[in-house]
Parts: structure tokens; sequence; C-alpha cells
């Protein structure tokens, strides 16, 4: 099976699961292909965790979800030591971290201690407990999920947790006509149980590196550069883009690029992952922040 042969399987079968936003779950595959993470921002019960469940199923990748609470203890997620007797050095019972696709449900109701925990798995692929490091699986992804509507109970995200997702995509509700198939099939995480992978590990680490291999132009580099620069300077944001949020565009671009079968960035893949990029990296002082991107992205020249 051809690279966008295994794409557009992986995509079909997710949407046959999430019904109505194909776009989102393009954007999940980027997330995959690029290394990077994922937040899920939407209210309770449109399927943020079929997300995950789905994408671990056809991927044939470990699955844990964590469910974060309020007391909840960094070692929860990393996991910790124990000394056996007759034994000298410690044995390590591992956090749900050490899954291939983690879910890290309502993010936001744990404390910032154990938000923080998640930082350098996510950047480094690895944790380190009692100062011994210890390597993180390979693909490793983290599917977040937060509620947007909810204020009492929860933590929000500092700004450098944010900064560690390469994408923030919000989940809405399903179209009518989905809905009304949602309801007709009963779908729920039985359906994403009964999927069968379509895509090893080993392939998933290829296909990786060939979409990092995506040509990108010098001129699409400078209009990458032209979007981040645009923000810290823009009336309505207090704090731009950061060069790792440079090199989160380019690389959600070229992952764009790739499932949909070319090997080079036209400017079209940059617009379109600009604000799932870039908007949660921003601060704005007056208004919405996809709204002002929108607005940057009008000002900006496009390369022809």
């Amino acid at each position: 099976m051809g690279v966008q042969d295994l794409i557009k399987v992986i995509t079909k079968n997710m949407a046959s699961v999430f019904l109505g936003q194909v776009e989102a779950l393009k954007f999940v595959v980027c997330a995959l292909l690029s290394g990077g993470h994922v937040l899920l921002e939407g209210v309770p019960g449109v399927g943020k965790t079929l997300i995950g469940l789905t994408l671990s199923r056809l991927t044939d990748l470990s699955f844990a979800r964590i469910q974060f609470t309020n007391d909840m203890l960094p070692s929860d997620v990393i996991g910790f030591h124990i000394f056996r007797k007759g034994s000298a050095e410690p044995e390590l019972v591992k956090g749900p971290v050490f899954a291939g696709i983690v879910l890290a449900d309502e993010i936001n109701r744990t404390p910032p201690k154990t938000q923080s925990a998640l930082l350098e798995a996510m950047e480094e692929k690895q944790v380190s407990i009692d100062g011994i490091t210890y390597p993180l699986s390979e693909p490793f992804m983290i599917i977040a999920t937060e509620n947007p509507v909810e204020v009492a109970g929860v933590f929000p995200l500092p700004e450098n947790q944010l900064d560690r997702f390469l994408l923030k995509l919000s989940i809405g509700y399903p179209g009518l006509n989905e809905e009304k198939e949602i309801i007709s099939r009963g779908i729920d995480h039985s359906d994403a149980l009964s999927l069968k992978p379509v895509i090893s590990s080993g392939q998933i680490i290829r296909l990786k590196s060939e979409s990092g291999n995506v040509m990108v132009h010098e001129d699409i580099i400078k209009y990458i550069l032209s979007i981040v620069r645009a923000t810290r300077v823009h009336p309505s944001i207090d704090l731009g883009v950061s060069p790792r949020g440079g090199l989160a565009l380019k690389k959600v671009s070229q992952a764009w690029a790739f499932i949909h079968g070319r090997d080079f960035v036209v400017p079209d893949d940059v617009k379109k992952a600009s604000i799932p990029v870039l908007a949660h990296r921003i601060i704005v002082n007056d208004g919405n922040a996809s709204e002002i991107l929108e607005d940057v992205l009008e000002h900006v020249s496009v390369p022809l």
C-alpha cells in the first residue's frame, strides 16, 4: 500500500467513528507525522476521547488515558520507583505517560505542578524520576482535552505548556446529518475498539521522516517568518509567536502538504495551518485570537 493510500485509509477509518470533522482529523494525523502533540478544546460529549482511541487502534500504538483531577500528583502521570527487599536497584513502576498515545483528559483540572510533569515528556520524549532518565516510546503523542466553558475548579494552562502543543483544535457539535447518524448507529467507544490496525509503528516512523523531507522553498520560509514577526507588532497582540511557533508552522505545513500528496509546500498549506498552530501561542489584549490571526494573514504578502 502506497503512502497516500495509507493516509487515506487512516483518515477514512477515523471519520467512520468520529463523524463530521474530517479537517480536524487530518490535523491530528499531521501532528502524529510531525512528532507533535494536540490540545483538543470542546464541550463534553463531542467525541474528543474517540479521536485518541481511534488513532491508537489504527496505528497499533499502545493507549493510555489519564483522567486529570485536582488531587493528582506528578507520580500518577510519570511513575515512581519502589525498592524490593533484597534488591539494591530501584524498580520502575511506569506511569501512563509511557504509552504510545496518551489521552490527557481535562488537563486543565489538575494543578500546575502536575501539569508541568508533562513538559519534559512533551519536549524531550523522556521523563526523569529520582534523577534517572527514561526514554518514552517512539512514536509518542499526547492528545489533551479541555472544556472551554467551565471556570470552576480548573487551572489554566501556563504559556510555556501551551507552547509545547503543536496544534490546538476546537471540536464543535456535529452537523445535522452526522448527529443523526451518530444517534442512529449508537456510535460509542466500542466502535473505535473494533477497528483493526492499518499501519505499524515502523511505518509511522518512516512517514514522519518523509513528511519532514517535504521541500520548503526559501520564499515559503520568508512567508512563515513574516507571519510570525507580524504577530509581534500587531496592536491587538501583547505576546507574539516565538521561534518555536515558527518551526511548528513549518512542520505542520510540510505534513499538510504530505498528506495531500505533494512533496513541496505551497502558501495555502501555511495559511491552512496558521490558526491551529499559532492561535494558542499568542496573548491578545482585545478580540479573538483566531480572528486577529486572520487579520495578520490578510496583511502579510503571499509569495507567488
